[in-house]
């Protein structure tokens, strides 16, 4: 096995792990999707569609972890107060 391969299976093993911990937010914590969404549910976290953490599942699941995160970020700078709410911002085809 070459040093090629290590890192495409340590970069394999990053992203399943930042997916899982992307889904267990999703499942506990999340107003939109999780157990605090039932506790307060007239409370929506999210401005846009699809939510925060479903964009950034998406783009981690898709780009990587490099690329993923960036957009990621990118999505969560975006929400302001002065952003429209339940605007529509796709995953990214490429």
């Amino acid at each position: 096995m070459n040093l090629v391969n290590i890192l495409k299976m340590l970069l394999e093993i990053l992203k399943r792990v930042e997916l899982k911990c992307i889904d267990i937010y999703q499942k506990t914590i999340s107003l939109d999707h999780g157990f605090l969404g039932m506790i307060f549910p007239n409370y929506r976290g999210c401005k846009y569609i699809p939510t925060c953490s479903e964009y950034g599942y998406g783009v981690v699941e898709r780009f990587g972890i490099f690329k993923g995160n960036y957009l990621m970020l990118r999505r969560i700078l975006k929400c302001t107060p002065w952003s429209v709410a339940d605007s529509y911002d796709p995953i990214p085809e490429k």
